[in-house]
């Protein structure tokens, strides 16, 4: 064996005993010294890490989770990956508090119990659903022992615990501001049927436009992505003649209708105004400068795994709702009248 595999093997055997030994600590203080939360002197756990350093030690976490009996493991149930800040959001949350996401794509916006099926084999210690669950599927996560947070999504049917930003207001601000700047023609995106959120979302468009005495002129459906923000585009101007304005039910979407309204030669805002919901990175981009409802992410996401983690270390913590409010970011892409 070459001095380098030698080199690998002895690390690879190295325990929390020998880092322990080395640095004239307990073993506890060891674990304690990889803990983020753990609690040790600084000294202490400056000189824990030094050994480790010196020795090549890494903990094993698996091995420190099932001593533990926790898995350190957090299931996510997400329609797709088109969703960058959250996503990044929530792992660095997660890692501040030793925890993992494990990632489960679905194909829809609905939770299918295949899906349900392949995350029960891993010991999660808890889940946030980015997408709709049954009631029953619901129950489910009780029967299991999991703790279970709805994120942008609330069940009026089963007590769970929920975080969501105000759909139905910030679509008000929205439509507001685009009938005092004088819109009358509107053309609406709405998510796929399945969403929970879209369908928050519509309401909060009809409800406003209803109250302004309106009704949308055309109203076709996208998969919340660009290429059926365009496609969707083209189906409304097709069916309408003529738009004063859009509202879509999400930015990528919006932005997909932007290119789309270009390609037809139709200026943004001066001939047609459209507005977004979620603000995304890509919504600041120069071309688009985009109006939309910035969701507080980070806001949603810290009270979100606050209280997963409460719901973990007391899993008899009464469930609840926290709802936070869009901060409308007024871009180029829309005439609006903020009064």
């Amino acid at each position: 064996m070459s001095n380098k595999a030698n080199t690998r093997a002895n690390r690879h055997n190295v325990t929390s005993y020998d880092v322990a030994r080395l640095a004239g600590v307990s073993q506890s203080s060891v674990s304690r010294a990889f803990d983020p939360e753990g609690r040790i002197l600084p000294d202490m756990r400056a000189r824990v890490l030094a050994a480790a350093a010196e020795l090549g030690y890494q903990p094993n976490a698996i091995a420190r989770g099932l001593s533990m009996q926790r898995s350190n493991l957090i299931a996510v149930l997400i329609p797709d990956l088109t969703y960058p800040e959250l996503l990044s959001a929530l792992t660095s949350r997660l890692s501040q508090h030793g925890m993992r996401p494990l990632l489960f794509t679905l194909e829809s916006n609905v939770v299918s119990g295949d899906v349900l099926n392949q995350m029960w084999r891993y010991r999660v210690d808890g889940a946030f659903a980015i997408a709709k669950l049954r009631p029953e599927q619901i129950r489910s996560f009780k029967a299991q022992g999991v703790p279970l947070v709805l994120y942008n999504r609330y069940s009026d049917i089963e007590s769970v615990s929920a975080v969501c930003c105000d759909a139905v207001r910030g679509e008000a601000l929205l439509v507001n501001g685009l009938v005092a700047a004088g819109h009358r023609r509107f053309g609406v995106i709405a998510g796929p049927e399945d969403s929970e959120v879209g369908a928050e979302r519509m309401t909060g468009i009809m409800r406003q436009l209803d109250a302004a005495g309106l009704r949308p002129i055309s109203v076709t459906r996208g998969n919340y992505d660009y290429a059926s923000g365009k496609a969707a585009f083209t189906r409304l101007i097709e069916e309408a003649g003529t738009l004063d304005a859009i509202v879509s039910a999400n930015d990528f979407m919006a932005i997909g209708a932007i290119d789309a309204a270009r390609a037809q030669g139709l200026r943004v805002p001066e001939d047609l105004s459209i507005v977004g919901f979620d603000g995304i990175s890509a919504a600041d981009w120069d071309p688009y400068q985009l109006t939309t409802i910035r969701q507080p992410v980070n806001l949603m996401v810290s009270a979100a795994v606050s209280m997963l983690l409460e719901r973990i270390a007391d899993p008899d913590h009464p469930s609840e709702c926290r709802m936070f409010a869009g901060q409308l970011e007024r871009g180029s892409s829309a005439r609006i009248d903020l009064g």
